[in-house]
C-alpha cells in the first residue's frame, strides 16, 4: 500500500481506494461525515486520540454529540461552508478539549471523491 501522508493534496483520491482496515492503519485520525455531520467512519487512530471506540460514535453527529467543541465558526463553520459550496478543502490548527485533555491538532477537511461525504483528518501537533 502506498504511504498516505497527512495533508497531501490528493488525499481524497487515495482514500477512495482504501478499505476499512487500511483506513484504520493510517497514522492520523480519519473521520468520514455526511453533509449534516453524521459520522459514517471513524478510524482507530482517531479513537486512540479521543479515547472513543469507533463503534460508539458511528451514526452520531460529530459536531453536536461527539465533539461539541468543534461546533464553532472556526471548525464547524468551515465544514458547513465547504459543504454548501461543494468545495470543502481546509487545513488549520485547532484544540480539541471536549471530555479530554486539551490537545492541539492540525485538521485537514476534504470532500470525498465518491459519494456525498466528507473527510476530516486529524493529526496531533
Amino acid at each position: 500500500m502506498e504511504m498516505i501522508k497527512f495533508g497531501q493534496d490528493d488525499i481524497e483520491n487515495a482514500m477512495a481506494d482504501m478499505g476499512d482496515a487500511q483506513i484504520d492503519d493510517l497514522a492520523f485520525g480519519a473521520i468520514q461525515l455526511d453533509e449534516t455531520g453524521t459520522i459514517l467512519a471513524y478510524n482507530a487512530a482517531e479513537g486512540e486520540l479521543t479515547g472513543r471506540s469507533p463503534q460508539d460514535v458511528i451514526g452520531k453527529n460529530f459536531f453536536k454529540d461527539i465533539a461539541p467543541c468543534t461546533d464553532t465558526e472556526e471548525f464547524g463553520g468551515r465544514f458547513r461552508e465547504g459543504v454548501a459550496n461543494g468545495d470543502l478543502n481546509a487545513m488549520f490548527e485547532y484544540v480539541f478539549d471536549y471530555q479530554m485533555q486539551p490537545t492541539k491538532v492540525k485538521v485537514h477537511m476534504k470532500r470525498a471523491i465518491t459519494g456525498d461525504s466528507y473527510w476530516i483528518f486529524v493529526k496531533r501537533v
